[in-house]
């Protein structure tokens, strides 16, 4: 993990996109911390914020029939220094809203800009693979993990000192602004147009297996994020102090995993990696639902984590590398059953819990996992082949 790291660093175009992964993580960090005094602020109940923030997807879903037309004009170097200091502008005023209307087009602005800032830095991330010869997808959602950990300790910090999240958000946003100065250099060399110009197609089968992936891993993550504690403290009685240890866990072995998992898929290949990586998830999930212990259930969770920590790194690349399609059509494809299953799957287990039990819901997951490991199986663009990844020495890969 040490090397790989140490060998990214060494690749400032590479750092400069890696660094924009961190800065959407700790953006949103700071934005879910600030959630519950927004939520006092402005009047909301738990039913009506939840409506309220179902407009974030709906304009992620708007980016997604904007993006080739974004990208066909637009350069990826441009948007993703204009995408990363709007999504700043957009949190602060989201942050700071001063009414409902506000609030609402914020999160609906928000949804957008994050789908079109996610086109932009994962394409570049799989051409700049292609440049270098080099896995690098899966270290750059590392760095978004990364970013998750260290705003959730910024925000410990800055409510230790009596800082609301109206002022983190400013603390946070004049970070990003100020790496974005340092590094529009390295930004801007990316002036490649990822599209061009043409309509959407349909999909081909293939295609749509490796959005069914993404649904499913998407699914998956969100679960654990929104169930986890619940279980672990209504289904298993777990005593409150722990019941985040089941996320906690996942979240460390997702960062720990994708920090290695560049080395890991150029040694075992794509596919081999997201077959056994949802065997792993479909395991741990297994144990989740039998076990009645709760650090074996945590433990679950941490095998969970490890599973999913590389499919998505792997179906990201294998939606910029599609014949025919350009990186963006891919992406656009592929990450729609990811909104899909984000916004679906908590309701989904929801509701199979309010009807049956959380156990079952869970259950759910178990299934959706195998039939994930079958279809990768007989997909046909999750390559095989390992990338030689010494072949152009680091001193001549760095600007």
């Amino acid at each position: 993990m040490i090397k790989n790291i140490s060998s990214f660093i060494k690749l400032k175009p590479a750092l400069s996109v890696g660094f924009l992964f961190s800065a959407s993580s700790l953006v949103f960090g700071t934005w879910v911390a600030a959630i519950p005094g927004i939520k006092h602020r402005l009047g909301f109940t738990d039913a009506s914020l939840g409506l309220s923030l179902l407009l974030s997807p709906l304009g992620a879903l708007t980016g997604v029939a904007l993006s080739t037309k974004i990208f066909s004009k637009l350069s990826v170097g441009k948007w993703m220094i204009l995408g990363y200091a709007s999504l700043s502008i957009i949190m602060i005023l989201q942050i700071n809203s001063i009414n409902r209307l506000m609030f609402w087009i914020c999160l609906y602005c928000f949804g957008m800009n994050g789908f079109l800032n996610g086109v932009s830095v994962n394409t570049t991330v799989g051409f700049l693979e292609k440049k270098y010869n080099r896995r690098m997808m899966s270290t750059c959602h590392g760095l978004y993990s990364l970013g998750g950990g260290i705003s959730a300790a910024l925000a410990t910090i800055f409510f230790a000192l009596g800082l609301s999240p109206r002022w983190q958000i400013v603390f946070v946003v004049a970070i990003i602004f100020t790496v974005l100065f340092f590094n529009r250099r390295h930004l801007l060399s990316h002036d490649r147009i990822i599209h061009s110009g043409s309509g959407l197609k349909f999909p081909s089968l293939s295609i749509l297996s490796i959005s069914f992936l993404c649904m499913v891993v998407f699914m998956s993550e969100g679960c654990v994020a929104d169930w986890s504690a619940i279980y672990l403290r209504e289904s298993l009685h777990g005593a409150k102090e722990i019941m985040g240890l089941g996320y906690a866990g996942f979240s460390a072995a997702m960062t720990i995993g994708r920090f290695n998992g560049d080395d890991i898929i150029t040694k075992f290949g794509s596919k081999k990696v997201v077959i056994t990586g949802a065997l792993f998830a479909a395991t741990g999930f297994l144990i989740v639902v039998l076990t009645p212990a709760v650090p074996i259930a945590i433990a679950g969770y941490v095998l969970i984590g490890f599973g999913c920590c590389c499919i998505v790194p792997v179906l990201f690349s294998a939606a910029t590398t599609i014949p025919g399609v350009s990186a963006v059509e891919g992406f656009a494809m592929v990450t729609t059953g990811g909104l899909i299953g984000f916004l679906t799957g908590p309701s989904v287990i929801g509701f199979i819990a309010e009807k049956i039990n959380l156990s079952t819901g869970l259950s759910l997951l178990v299934l959706l996992m195998l039939t994930a490991a079958i279809v990768a199986w007989r997909n046909k663009f999750l390559e095989t082949k390992k990338l030689i990844v010494d072949e152009v020495p680091y001193d001549e890969q760095v600007y």
